[in-house]
């Protein structure tokens, strides 16, 4: 496996959608906060799934607390830019990965902690993308989540090698990376923070 979240993805994200998300960041930070719910979601859930794996347990306790944090500054963000609540329909993306999971363990738990790397590791590049191009507060604001995003991508990373054991875990992360591709590359009717260009 890459040693960078850059490494992880086989596909760079489509400067057209860059283009809408700087004309559109208002309904990007309003699925970031919803991002955010769900990336906070997932480590629970996992730590439910394999209550035994305590060193999976005690990892994803602090990212999950560090995902809500995450969505608190979201939220005060759009306050302190007038950018209103409204209910969102999810996206193709999250779904898309999960139609690839395995439907047993072993191989399920690794597939959850491999399209968790993935999802970080997309979030790291498009943060990284749109921090220098975005005026502040918002852009010093996604400078600083590129460094938890790359971050937590890392942790999900090493999670997979364990939960992979004498499985070839890297194989495994190609072809979901395959997907993520084509999931964060190719146009899209919905425009949403991992979505693909507009289409």
């Amino acid at each position: 496996m890459s040693a960078t979240p850059q490494g992880v993805l086989l596909a760079p994200t489509p400067e057209r959608w860059v283009a809408a998300a700087l004309e559109r960041w208002r309904e990007l930070l309003l699925d970031h906060a919803s991002c955010e719910k769900k990336a906070a979601s997932t480590a629970l859930a996992l730590m439910f799934a394999y209550p035994e794996d305590r060193p999976l347990a005690f990892a994803l306790s602090r990212l999950a607390r560090e995902e809500l944090r995450h969505f608190e500054q979201v939220q005060q963000q759009m306050v302190a830019l007038g950018v209103a609540f409204e209910r969102t329909r999810p996206g193709r993306y999250a779904q898309g990965l999960r139609r690839l999971l395995r439907s047993a363990d072993p191989g399920r738990k690794l597939d959850l902690l491999l399209c968790a790397a993935l999802i970080e590791a997309r979030s790291c590049e498009r943060f990284v993308l749109l921090a220098p191009r975005l005026a502040a507060p918002l852009g010093e604001f996604y400078r600083q989540l590129a460094r938890s995003e790359e971050r937590h991508c890392l942790e999900y990373l090493e999670l997979a090698r364990r939960a992979a054991g004498a499985t070839p875990a890297d194989e495994r992360l190609v072809q979901l990376a395959a997907h993520e591709a084509e999931l964060a590359t190719a146009p899209d009717r919905q425009f949403r923070f991992h979505s693909g260009p507009p289409g």
